[in-house]
């Protein structure tokens, strides 16, 4: 059996040791300049108790803020202590640093472009890295007049990109959505002969139509390599001709990115189905939207794709 006499003494003597250590960190923390400075401009606001009851809270702000200014992780990483007063005792809030801000800022600069089956590296181009020589000169200006007249009250058409293979139609539809969302405007950017396969698959589950409509509803919308492969009847139609139908009702912007100039595309794509069967009725009620929403511009130059 334990004696008590002996159990007395050593809690008595943790205790001691514990409150030498206590006053040994108090001592440190109340020399801090910061602490000094907050105490002083707040002594009028604060309880007389306030620092024997907002110990904790003073040792937190010391103990986190050392964390930051030595490069160590706290246990709020991206944000920097300040002593406040709540309720006449001393609290801890905690704001972004500088850096954290400017991390949240790409944030939800990013989250205002969406990429349905596009390349992961468009969402990086920017049109400080689009090289305007001549060839490109008249696809740039045009895109900074979009950018320029973005948020005005009047509708403004998009582009319709058209040239070689890889002239950078693709990264100039990422470049301009990077500067949108610089401006608070949302863009959705679409791979359509992706899209197109993904709207086939989701018949079985009778999704087409949300996702349709998520597609038409978009502030900005860039529909990349339209003719790239063959399209059947429903696609024109009941897919790309509904997008386009609701966007031109609502003149919504709308890009587009082909091989093929819009006579072109009418002639030798969309007025030719899948079966083989000529509907070009069909075709030039397709184009009408096209052209109402888009207006062409010519890109050429060297192909700028890694040939292997």
């Amino acid at each position: 059996m334990r004696n008590m006499g002996d159990e007395l003494k050593t809690t008595a003597a943790s205790m001691t040791d514990f409150n030498k250590r206590f006053a040994a960190i108090m001592d440190k923390v109340l020399v801090d300049d910061d602490v000094q400075k907050f105490l002083n401009d707040h002594q009028n606001e604060l309880a007389t108790d306030a620092i024997s009851r907002g110990a904790a809270k003073l040792y937190e702000f010391c103990h986190v803020k050392e964390q930051v200014q030595n490069g160590e992780k706290s246990f709020a990483p991206g944000y920097f202590p300040h002593l406040v007063v709540n309720n006449h005792l001393i609290d801890i809030s905690y704001a972004a640093s500088p850096e954290e801000v400017q991390r949240i800022q790409q944030r939800k600069i990013k989250q205002r472009i969406q990429t349905i089956m596009m390349p992961k590296d468009i969402r990086q181009a920017t049109l400080t890295e689009f090289e305007p020589n001549a060839e490109r000169f008249e696809a740039l200006n045009a895109a900074l007049d979009f950018i320029a007249n973005a948020k005005s009250s009047q509708f403004e058409p998009g582009l319709y990109l058209y040239g070689p293979f890889g002239v950078g139609k693709t990264y100039l539809l990422g470049a301009i959505a990077n500067e949108l969302a610089q401006r608070g405007i949302k863009t959705t950017l679409v791979h359509f002969p992706s899209f197109a396969v993904e709207m086939k698959s989701s018949i079985g589950d009778n999704s087409v139509a949300n996702k349709v409509d998520e597609i038409k509803k978009a502030p900005v919308l860039m529909i990349d390599d339209i003719g790239a492969d063959s399209m059947s009847s429903w696609i024109r139609d009941d897919v790309l001709g509904v997008i386009l139908e609701y966007r031109m009702q609502q003149q919504l912007p709308t890009f587009f990115s082909s091989n093929f100039s819009m006579d072109q595309l009418a002639e030798e794509h969309l007025r030719i189905n899948q079966r083989g069967d000529d509907e070009p009725l069909k075709a030039q009620r397709l184009m009408q939207r096209i052209r109402f929403l888009s207006r062409a511009v010519p890109m050429t130059g060297n192909n700028r794709r890694p040939q292997n």
